[in-house]
C-alpha cells in the first residue's frame, strides 16, 4: 500500500468527495478504522463515496460484504467488541430495516448492558432522503426510528465542510452513530477546510441570522430553508435559519435562543409529520418558549403516506414554497 494522501488545504468539493476525504483522514489516523458495505470496494459504492479507498488501504480494511444488512451490522458489533472502529454503509436508507433488530436491540444497548465497560464505536452511514427521482426504499427519511432509541446518536450534515469533519468525529465517538447523508446534496459543492477547527459534533448552528421568524431543519432541508429565506428577504421578511446538525441528542440552546428572539418557529423535514423529529422539536419549543411565542409552532413535512412514485416526489417533498406558506401563516396570527 502506498502512502495515503489526505486533504491538507482548503478546497471546494462536493459533499460525497468531502465524506470520502473524511473517511480517508480517519483511516490514515487510526488503523483500527475499517469500512464495510455492499459494493464499497472497487466500485466505490453506489454514490462513489468510498471511491479508491480500497486501493489505498487494502481489502482487509475496505470490505465488500454480501447483501445482508443484518449480517453487516452484526459483524460490526463483533468487531467493535474486539477493539475495531467499523464504519458500515447502508446502500439506501430503506435497506436499513433488515438490520433494525441488530441496531435497536443490540448495538444501542450493549454499552448500557455492560455498565459502560463495552464501548460501541460503530458508525452506520445512511444515504437518505429524496430529490433523486427514485422509488420507495430509495428516498425515505427514517431518522425518527433511531432518534427514538436511547443509546444511538443520530447526525446529519448539511454542508461539505460539516460532512468532512462530522464523519471523523462520528468515527472517534465511542457510542454508535447513525450518520444520515442527504444523498440529494452529494453533488452540491462547498468549501472544505481541513486546517480549521471543527465545531462540536452535537452543536446546532445558526446558518443565517434573522429577526421575524425562525425556521429549523437538518440535512438537505437546510438548503431549502436558505432558499426560502432568500425569497422571504426580497418580500421584506427576515428569516433566521437554524441547522440542527444532530437529530439526537438535539442541542436546543441555540434554537431556543433564536425562537425567544423572533417569537415564531417553522420546523421543516422530509419525513412524514406524525410522531416525527419535527413533532418533538415543536413540543419542546412550545414547553420552553411558551411566553415568547407570538404564534403556534408550525410544521412542514412529507405527507403521512408511503413514499410515492418518482414523478410525484415534487408534490410529496417540502419545498421553499411550502415553507414560505407556513411562514406566512405564522406571521399573520
Amino acid at each position: 500500500m502506498s502512502a495515503v494522501q489526505t486533504l491538507t488545504e482548503r478546497q471546494t468539493l462536493p459533499m460525497a468527495r468531502a465524506i470520502n476525504e473524511g473517511l480517508r483522514a480517519a483511516m490514515a489516523a487510526d488503523e483500527r478504522v475499517l469500512l464495510m458495505g455492499e459494493d464499497i470496494g472497487p466500485l466505490g459504492g453506489v454514490f462513489r463515496v468510498t471511491d479508491k479507498l480500497q486501493a489505498e488501504f487494502g481489502s482487509a480494511r475496505v470490505l465488500d460484504t454480501p447483501l445482508a444488512e443484518a449480517g453487516i451490522v452484526g459483524s460490526a458489533i463483533g468487531l467493535a467488541m474486539r477493539g475495531y472502529r467499523p464504519v458500515i454503509e447502508i446502500q439506501f436508507e430503506g435497506f436499513i430495516f433488515p438490520a433494525f433488530n441488530q441496531i435497536v436491540t443490540q448495538l444501542a444497548k450493549i454499552t448500557s448492558r455492560h455498565d459502560g465497560t463495552v464501548p460501541m464505536p460503530v458508525v452506520i452511514r445512511v444515504p437518505y432522503g429524496g430529490h433523486i427521482g427514485a422509488v420507495e426504499h430509495h428516498q425515505e427519511s427514517p431518522e425518527a426510528y433511531f432518534a427514538h432509541t436511547p443509546g444511538l446518536r443520530v447526525v446529519a450534515p448539511s454542508t461539505p465542510n460539516d460532512a468532512y469533519w462530522m464523519i471523523q468525529q462520528a468515527i472517534a465517538s465511542n457510542d454508535p452513530v447513525l450518520f444520515f447523508e442527504p444523498k440529494a446534496k452529494y453533488w452540491q459543492k462547498g468549501e472544505v477546510d481541513p486546517t480549521g477547527a471543527p465545531g462540536e459534533l452535537h452543536r446546532t448552528r445558526v446558518a443565517r441570522t434573522g429577526t421575524d421568524c425562525t425556521v429549523v431543519g437538518f440535512g438537505a432541508m437546510v438548503t431549502t430553508l436558505l432558499q426560502a429565506a432568500d425569497v422571504a428577504a426580497a418580500e421584506g421578511t427576515s428569516l433566521e435559519v437554524v441547522d440542527l446538525r444532530t437529530v439526537s441528542p438535539i442541542d436546543y440552546a441555540p434554537l431556543l435562543a433564536s425562537v425567544r428572539k423572533t417569537g415564531r418557529l417553522v420546523v421543516a423535514q422530509e419525513a412524514p409529520g406524525n410522531a416525527s423529529v419535527g413533532s418533538e422539536i415543536a413540543a419542546h419549543v412550545a414547553e420552553q418558549c411558551f411566553y415568547s411565542l407570538q404564534a403556534p409552532v408550525l410544521r412542514v413535512s412529507g405527507y403521512d403516506v408511503p413514499f410515492p412514485p418518482a414523478r410525484l416526489e415534487g408534490i410529496y417533498l417540502p419545498d421553499a414554497d411550502r415553507v414560505l406558506e407556513a411562514v406566512d401563516r405564522t406571521m399573520h396570527y
